[in-house]
């Protein structure tokens, strides 16, 4: 399988821009939106839970609920994208994941960060 599989595919243009860190090198932040997050709830798949059983005996990677982790992380990603925009948002600063499991049927993946407007500086 192609890396893009497992790092969130190819670079994505977006107008929002977003970032693990607290500042933005080379803008100054104009003004501060607020908490933004996008939030996503994945059911397991049989298929891949017979397979995770399995391969949890033999030991090795699980390639199939990996990829699904990556997916749903980019579904939580593009909703917090939205969300930023829709705020008028040009950047989220501390950008995070939180990953739990939901009651035993699904993983629910949280982006969160901070909606700002950005400029370049001076």
């Amino acid at each position: 399988m192609p890396i893009d599989d497992y790092t969130g595919g190819p670079a994505q243009s977006s107008d929002v821009l977003v970032v693990t860190t607290n500042e933005l090198p080379g803008h100054e932040v104009k003004e501060v939106i607020g908490e933004v997050f996008g939030l996503t709830v994945r059911s397991r798949n049989l298929g891949s839970q017979l397979g995770a059983g399995l391969k949890s005996v033999i030991g090795g990677e699980l390639k199939g609920l990996t990829k699904t982790l990556v997916q749903t992380r980019n579904e939580a990603m593009e909703r917090l994208i939205e969300a930023a925009g829709a705020r008028g948002a040009n950047a989220v600063l501390a950008m995070r994941f939180d990953v739990t499991t939901a009651q035993d049927v699904g993983t629910e993946v949280c982006a969160y960060g901070t909606a700002v407007v950005v400029a370049p500086s001076a």
